[in-house]
């Protein structure tokens, strides 16, 4: 039985199934967001536990080996700062986490929780890209010391090629999961297809989930469309004319802003596309924007 299951008591005999433990984690969340009613606490993991269950938590990820291509379409020819789609080919390895950085993985690690929506496992929130980078550079230096991170290794964010790579999990679909979100017959707000892999307008009623608690993409990733924004190391452009083609992040030193990918639980369905991408503020912090780590060789 994993650390999570621990940490939340699932000690059954029997395998504890997937839907049970989603249910769980959100009833746990409703509790823990109500004023009204007391709050029934769940038994908190150590740091060395958390950090050992993050390390665990990542894909890895292989371009040009076994099911990873090393060469996909980035981008798309539908909106303008999506535009030009090219080419990208990645020639490096590197690990992607499965989920975005929960609240006590971050508090463990930072020694406090910004985030509005408070729970264990929900992600956090209401962060800067600076304060992602600051974690990222924690977290690498707590993990050696842990020996859990080699020393020629690092935490890092994904660069945004990175990012759109493992979202598309090998497909050049709008979604992951196909071309519509829609199935004949939804209403518009619905979107039925991709509420089984995202969270929306249309489905969420506030950031209040524990992370993974839908569909992954088809390489395991949880939450790629929707749930929260994704910082990525990346500065803002305005397109990808002359965006470089190896999958390594864009930076501008001048630049202002950065770039946010996945869309988020405020956002259309139409945001939540595999291509989609918009710009915040270096120092922006909002309850629909959080982070997903890498882990990769310096």
């Amino acid at each position: 039985m994993n650390l999570l299951n621990r940490s939340l008591r699932f000690t059954t005999s029997s395998i504890v199934s997937s839907s049970f433990v989603a249910a769980t984690m959100i009833a746990f969340s409703i509790l823990a967001s109500s004023e009204d009613k007391p709050v029934k606490k769940v038994p908190m993991l150590t740091r060395s536990e958390m950090l050992k269950l993050f390390v665990e938590e990542f894909a890895q990820i292989t371009p040009g080996e076994g099911n990873f291509p090393a060469t996909f379409r980035m981008g798309s020819d539908r909106i303008i700062n999506e535009k030009p789609a090219h080419e990208v080919t990645l020639k490096h390895r590197f690990a992607i986490a499965k989920y975005e950085v929960p609240q006590n993985l971050w508090e463990a690690v930072m020694g406090s929780n910004p985030s509005k929506w408070k729970g264990p496992r929900n992600s956090v929130e209401m962060l800067s890209w600076k304060d992602a980078r600051e974690f990222c550079t924690k977290i690498s230096e707590m993990l050696r010391t842990e020996k859990l991170l080699g020393a020629d290794e690092e935490i890092r964010l994904p660069s945004e090629a990175e990012w759109e790579y493992c979202c598309r999990a090998g497909t050049q679909t709008v979604y992951s999961f196909g071309d519509e979100a829609t199935k004949e017959g939804d209403a518009d707000k619905r979107a039925s297809r991709l509420n089984e892999f995202g969270w929306h307008t249309g489905n969420a009623a506030g950031n209040d989930p524990p992370v993974g608690a839908l569909k992954p993409n088809p390489w395991g990733l949880y939450d790629m469309h929707g749930y929260l924004w994704e910082f990525v190391e990346d500065s803002w452009h305005e397109d990808y004319a002359n965006a470089p083609a190896d999958g390594l992040p864009w930076k501008d030193a001048a630049a202002n802003k950065v770039v946010v990918r996945s869309g988020s639980w405020k956002d259309h369905y139409s945001k939540l596309t595999s291509s989609a991408r918009t710009a915040v503020s270096l120092d922006a912090k909002d309850d629909a924007i959080g982070l997903r780590c890498v882990r990769a060789k310096k």
